[in-house]
Order: C-alpha cells, then structure tokens, then sequence
C-alpha cells in the first residue's frame, strides 16, 4: 500500500471521528430542536448516523462519478487504473475503521454482530484494492449500495423524534428507502455477478492469485446475504407503515424494528 493510500485512510479516520464529536452536535443542537432532549445513548447514535449519511453521500456521489467517466476502469474492471478508485475506497475504509472503534465503545448501546461482520468482510476485500490494486471496478461498484444510507438513517431520525409511523414525511422516507435500497443493494445483484462471471477463467482472473479471488467472492457473497436480510426487514417494515396508514391505524413509535443501519 502506498503512503498516499495511508493518508487517505488515517485522514478519513480522523475527520469522521472529528465530526462526530464537534462537528455533528453543533450542527444537530443548531437545525434541530428535538437533540438536545435525547438521552446520552440516543445523542452517541444520532450522531452516529449523521457521520453515516456525510460518509454515504461522499462515497456515492464519488463512485457514480468513477462509473460514468473513469474509462480505465470501466474498461478493464480487474487490473484497470485504480488510482482514482482507491481514493474513493480509502475514504470508506477509514470510515469503516471509525464504525469499529464507535461500535465496540459503546457496544451495550450500539452493538449490532451484522455490521460487525459487514465491516469486517468489506475491510478485508477492499484491504487487496488498496495494497495490490486490483478489482478497481468491483470495488467500486459495491459503494453505489452507500447511497441508500442516508434514507435509512432519516428513518432512524424521524423515530428518535417520536414521529409517529403513520406521518406523511415518515411514509414518504419509508417507501423511498425501500425502492432506493432495493435498487442499489439487491436490483444491481444480476449485473454484477453477470460481470463477475465474466471474467472467470481469463488471463486477467488468474493473475489475481487464489487469496484476491477468495477475499473477491467470499465478501461479496457475505454482503449481498446481508443486504438480502435488511431488504427483507425493510420491507416488512414498510409494508406495516402503507398498510397501517391505508386503515388510518394510529402505530405506536416506540414498537418500531428499525434497521441499525451506520453505513451501507
């Protein structure tokens, strides 16, 4: 790994901490009312989710970018130009680095073994684009998932403020969180690993040595099993929220199964 990638990860690290200690509850005492009246563990998750959703526009908005413009990429998915892609995966994994360290902290709280196991398999894969370079486009097109974050984490917001289930902005972000995590996180399965099998058996495959194709597959079969357990409990979610509110049920807030979501 180079220094530059080093940086970036010690930088990411640092400035996401940063901002969840001084920047976030500033921002959230100023533009929200309802901050200052959570309890201790409730303000360490807000501000939590308010790193997630900075972090998830970054990387989305960046990798959205590289899909569209980054020919080298595009046109060599495995061993094309991955500078400009490291950027963008250094920037998540000392984010992830950041989640780790907030996680076991305040594990009582804020624990949760899916994101641990998320975390984990996404650092180890992408722990290979950062030290040999390679899969720059895979890499890559797993971060398009991040844009779904900030939806589930305006869910997680709207509850901490005792919205009730059946308000208009809560439906609203309930069913855009649903079709926009089902079109990042499980839509983009079929053309992904469509991609994925096309490189197998090639020249360009086998160079990468059988530890780059194990971390390659195994963690993106962990995510997508994942993603496919928090679709379905979004879902179900979702399905009670536009149900409930087409019977004109009153939802009681506090019986909520929100998704403790802090990044993808």
């Amino acid at each position: 790994m180079d220094m530059r990638e080093v940086y970036v990860v010690a930088g990411s690290f640092a400035g996401f901490q940063l901002f969840f200690s001084c920047i976030s509850p500033i921002l959230s005492s100023n533009f929200s009312q309802g901050y200052g009246r959570l309890p201790p563990h409730k303000l360490n998750d807000w501000n939590s989710r308010l790193v997630s959703t900075i972090h998830a526009l970054i990387v989305g908005l960046f990798c959205l970018y590289i899909l569209w413009f980054d020919d080298a990429v595009n046109e060599d998915p495995v061993w094309g130009d991955p500078n400009i892609v490291k950027l963008n995966v250094g920037i998540t994994c000392g984010y992830l680095f950041y989640d780790l360290v907030l996680l076991a902290s305040n594990w009582s709280t804020m624990g949760d073994v899916f994101f641990v196991c998320h975390h984990l398999a996404a650092l180890y894969a992408y722990g290979y684009v950062l030290s040999r370079g390679v899969l720059p486009y895979f890499a890559n097109f797993r971060l398009i998932s991040e844009l779904s974050t900030p939806f589930v984490n305006q869910r997680w917001f709207f509850e901490a403020l005792s919205y009730p289930r059946t308000h208009p902005l809560v439906v609203a972000n309930g069913i855009a969180m649903a079709f926009v995590f089902f079109l990042v996180r499980i839509a983009v399965m079929p053309p992904y690993w469509a991609k994925v099998f096309s490189t197998f058996g090639t020249p360009a495959f086998e160079r990468l040595g059988l530890g780059a194709q194990v971390a390659w597959i195994v963690s993106c079969i962990c995510l997508d099993i994942l993603n496919t357990i928090w679709m379905y409990k979004i879902a179900r979610g979702c399905y009670k929220v536009i149900a409930g509110k087409l019977k004109g049920g009153k939802a009681d807030s506090r019986k909520s199964n929100h998704i403790n979501n802090h990044t993808d």
